[in-house]
């Protein structure tokens, strides 16, 4: 388990303006149209600490910083104290959001586990479970897995192709349909960026890597 203090981080960028301030900060002024960070390479180098761009329920972008790594989870949190956890990049929980992601199942058979072997008709199945509105929904969710082909992704100024796919989920209690999506590094399987949602078609969260976590 790695400590990863954001104090520090935040003095090596040089200040926390109030776009880098935390996900509930960007909630709270989003709507006048608060800017979205963007960190320069030489900024994001000079951290020696896993890195992300966050954009949450539409919101404005921030830079998060891993806090800790636990048995493959990985721990995002914010200045105001608001947390995303990714496993193989697939999003797994949230805390302290306005409504969150509360637990992901049987994720020994996610296939992002082998992102670059994912093939057309993989499927998976999990109990998920998330507050909407502040309330508690429970779902048996059922993914099916297709590759979108590729696209160029520019991330601190280097361009890479990135192998896109997309996540079709179905709810079997209520029959309800959204799509995740995953850019994936063909070469590593490393899930490069996500738009993923905590419920069905509820509450999206982007992601973007920026430095990734090496144990």
């Amino acid at each position: 388990m790695r400590y990863f203090f954001l104090l520090v981080v935040c003095l090596l960028v040089g200040a926390c303006s109030p776009t880098q301030k935390g996900i509930g900060d960007t909630l709270k002024v989003g709507i006048f149209g608060t800017p979205d960070v963007e960190m320069t390479p030489e900024q994001v180098r000079d951290i020696p600490y896993a890195s992300m761009y966050a954009r949450v329920n539409k919101g404005s972008q921030i830079f998060v910083v891993l806090a800790f790594a636990d048995k493959g989870d990985l721990k995002w949190v914010t200045h105001d104290k608001a947390m995303l956890t990714t496993h193989n990049g697939r999003l797994v929980k949230t805390v302290n959001l306005p409504d969150n992601l509360l637990e992901v199942t049987n994720l020994e058979s996610d296939p992002l586990r082998h992102a670059n072997q994912i093939i057309n008709g993989a499927e998976w199945t999990r109990i998920q479970s998330w507050t909407q509105g502040k309330r508690l929904y429970y779902g048996t969710l059922t993914s099916r897995f297709t590759i979108a082909g590729n696209e160029t992704l520019t991330i601190l100024n280097t361009p890479h192709t990135y192998r896109i796919v997309n996540e079709d989920v179905t709810v079997a209690e209520t029959n309800a349909h959204y799509q995740n999506r995953f850019w994936i590094d063909p070469n590593t399987g490393a899930v490069r960026k996500t738009q993923q949602f905590i419920g069905p078609d509820f509450f999206p969260i982007e992601t973007t890597t920026l430095t990734p976590y090496k144990p």
